[in-house]
């Protein structure tokens, strides 16, 4: 529930917004119901995109107006404050989708909201191989992007043919946006990251995010096999995840792997596994993932990454760095200080 406090707070201006997107948009959103954790705070502002071009449009429009504004696509992978996000959060449902079997070698073209592990699968379909450590990735192709999602020796950078990116011009005074290709090599792919993810610590996070690029949608190269050679081998990685991760809500695996060891092992060697504060928990199966049990807060979760950091940091000397984005205000708007 809003605070009052939280309510003073809000400064989004909607006037511009109704001008702009008339009845598209909604007020004061809750966002848990749209994250796989099932946590979150209310939305200022929520804007539905419908296309590429329906992101292209709203992202456009919001930069011109200078106002703040996060996409959110399956809600994989991040973490919402209970304070929620102040300015307008953009729900990336852009979901074209179409397969060239003829190119040599064959590939797929996918808008942004696309369901990553659908990609995959609908692949699998037609024989279609490359992507079977992507099938149980529950995000979408532009959160993959942008955070190099990988599983099972795989990411999206053995993949990426061209990702088509919209972003701010250099010469902003004239309101300008740009759209056009990247490559892997522009993007600058590394470890669970890109060029376009922002950097984050942990317990922390900017409650006014402008992402300043904005994935519209992305290419994909594939290999020619045959439907039951590329589903047996999803079966397989599925199998596995089955006995290795946690079901149930979580954000997916919490911290990267620092290098040359595993944060599930540094935080269950630590005799964090098992552990709980309010509703949520560091998972019994994976000590990476962390578990909302029915009534966690973004709170509990962020004081568990915190003992998980501190922990990690104080026995082994390694500084875990988040996998997860933190979206919104940490920071209780009813203790902020003045000035």
């Amino acid at each position: 529930m809003l605070t009052e406090q939280l309510l003073m707070e809000k400064y989004t201006p909607i006037q511009p917004l109704w001008a702009a997107f008339s009845d598209r948009l909604q007020e004061d959103v809750l966002l848990a119901g749209y994250t796989a954790a099932r946590i979150g705070g209310p939305a200022d502002v929520l804007l539905e995109a419908l296309s590429a071009d329906d992101l292209f449009g709203m992202v456009s429009v919001l930069w011109e107006l200078d106002l703040p504004f996060v996409i959110l696509g399956g809600g994989s992978n991040v973490l919402i404050s209970d304070y929620g996000v102040r300015g307008v959060v953009v729900m990336n449902r852009a979901r074209q989708l179409r397969f060239d079997e003829k190119e040599s070698p064959p590939h797929v073209w996918a808008e942004s909201g696309v369901n990553f592990g659908s990609i995959a699968r609908r692949a699998a379909l037609r024989g279609l191989a490359g992507l079977e450590w992507a099938a149980g990735i529950p995000g979408t192709l532009g959160g993959a992007v942008v955070g190099n999602a990988g599983a099972h020796s795989g990411d999206v950078s053995q993949n990426l043919i061209a990702a088509e990116i919209l972003h701010r011009s250099q010469a902003e005074q004239y309101g300008l946006t740009v759209r056009e290709e990247w490559t892997a090599d522009k993007l600058g792919f590394s470890y669970r990251s890109s060029a376009l993810k922002h950097t984050q610590i942990a317990g922390s996070a900017s409650p006014h995010h402008d992402p300043g690029a904005v994935v519209l949608s992305a290419g994909l190269r594939l290999e020619r096999s045959t439907p039951q050679a590329v589903q047996d081998k999803m079966d397989e990685y599925a199998a596995y995840r089955r006995k290795t991760q946690p079901p149930g809500a979580s954000m997916g695996s919490m911290f990267k792997n620092p290098p040359g060891d595993y944060a599930g092992r540094l935080i269950e060697n630590a005799g964090l596994k098992g552990s709980r504060i309010g509703g949520a928990e560091i998972s019994t199966t994976h000590a990476n993932f962390f578990v909302n049990l029915g009534h966690a807060s973004a709170s509990d979760v962020t004081a568990l990454i915190k003992l998980a950091h501190d922990t990690v940091a104080g026995q082994f000397g390694v500084d875990l760095e988040l996998e997860i984005e933190l979206m919104g205000d940490f920071q209780d708007p009813g203790k902020k200080q003045p000035g």
